[in-house]
């Protein structure tokens, strides 16, 4: 069973900071002018140890990563960042708005047990790539801390976790609030009651846990826990600290989660294209005018294509054949069938980009910088749940979690 347990966590202090200019979203979608930007909030941004900029003159000894840990030790020294002085969960909620409709992601912050993935309760679903591993590998050995939480989702109809962290949320005034890019508030309360500590850990006692953002950064804990256990001297059963990671913890059965998709691009496609992949798909051309993500939306086993011949727009409604080589988790998902039949076996392309703009995605097509675009709906998290305990991996982006947490709302000093 995965083992959860609360935690002495870090966090800004308020009467000295503002969550609104110390906080920022994940490393990993931080556009450059962004990151200027929160350079420009505060001298404290969290950005400056989690995504710290590249300088001239850089090298082994003097780098992004060393000032990383030299402002994440003097703000501490300096009482910028606190330590809570007993172990303790914290509970989360974001509220935000998605296509109109108001909903509230609510979860907990704690420390979670690491384990070998595919061999215990800590379930990924999705592949990752070897550079962002390098990066949060070297952040981590820095600054001997996980800055970024992983976000991770669990099933239980029962909520008895879910129940307690809305008594906390109801109980009055979040310790810090900060409103992100998008709009969204995100609220932290710090759960000391140890009624409602021990309901969270019994809650989750025998759950499985699905990594739902953050797998290189699962990934990135299990090397430094190695490394680590290298290093020791000290041997025997008990704990360190590095045998955990800081994980935020959502229920499924609460429902406030939104899965969005990620549209792929392709820069080189070979000719004729829908003649080739005939065979598998029926084809349908869409007026010009048509909302192509709009109109494959809910639509099972269909995907958008366009392409910058004449502005062409198609819906692609897969059959159901060519991919019997395919665990049954993985065969009927359009992101599979995507990149597994048409990418890898029908068109062999590979120079695939992302984006998550519909408009967007167009517009690169018509202006010529792509030859093509395939559009998605977005992944069910039953289908991320299904694939994870079958311990089977999606390709890359094969889901975009929405809303992303974000970094600095509390962290795990080792």
């Amino acid at each position: 069973m995965a083992e959860i347990i609360p935690f002495r966590g870090i966090l800004y202090n308020v009467s000295r900071v503002s969550g609104e200019d110390t906080v920022a979203p994940p490393y990993d979608i931080i556009t450059p002018e962004y990151k200027e930007k929160l350079y420009n909030k505060s001298p404290y941004n969290i950005v400056r140890i989690d995504f710290g900029k590249e300088l001239a003159g850089d090298n082994e000894s003097e780098n992004k990563y060393k000032r990383a840990s030299e402002f994440f030790n003097s703000w501490l020294k300096d009482g910028i960042l606190l330590r809570s002085k007993n172990p303790v969960f914290y509970a989360h909620e974001i509220e935000y708005k998605i296509k109109g409709k108001l909903k509230k992601l609510r979860g907990f912050f704690s420390l979670v047990r690491l384990e070998e993935l595919g061999k215990g309760n800590i379930h990924p679903h999705e592949c990752t790539h070897s550079k962002p591993k390098a990066d949060r590998l070297n952040l981590m050995r820095s600054c001997k801390a996980n800055i970024s939480p992983i976000f991770s989702l669990y099933n239980s109809p029962e909520k008895k976790a879910s129940k307690a962290i809305e008594n906390m949320v109801r109980k009055g005034k979040p310790y810090i609030e900060a409103k992100d890019s998008d709009r969204a508030i995100h609220r932290l309360w710090v759960i000391e009651d140890k009624k409602a500590i021990e309901a969270i850990k019994n809650d989750l006692k025998d759950r499985a846990i699905f990594i739902a953002d953050g797998h290189h950064r699962y990934e990135t804990a299990l090397e430094f826990q190695k490394e680590q256990r290298a290093k020791s001297r000290e041997q025997g059963a008990e704990s360190k600290p590095w045998d955990y990671v800081l994980m935020f913890l959502a229920n499924i059965s609460d429902e406030g989660l939104t899965i969005l998709p990620t549209h792929r691009l392709v820069r080189e496609m070979p000719e004729n294209p829908l003649d080739t992949i005939s065979e598998y798909f029926d084809i349908k051309e869409l007026p010009k005018s048509d909302d192509i993500a709009k109109t494959i939306y809910g639509y099972k086993n269909a995907i958008g294509f366009c392409k910058c011949e004449g502005d062409k727009k198609y819906i692609l409604k897969y059959k159901g054949a060519g991919l019997d080589d395919l665990h049954p988790a993985l065969r009927g998902l359009d992101v599979t069938v995507l990149h597994e039949l048409i990418f890898k076996k029908l068109l062999k392309v590979t120079d695939i980009a992302y984006e998550m703009d519909v408009r967007e995605t167009v517009r690169k097509v018509n202006d010529g910088l792509y030859d093509a675009a395939f559009f998605l709906n977005p992944t069910k998290v039953e289908d991320v749940e299904r694939v994870a305990l079958s311990d089977m991996r999606m390709p890359p982006k094969s889901t975009y979690f929405y809303p992303k947490l974000l970094t600095g709302l509390v962290i795990n000093k080792f």
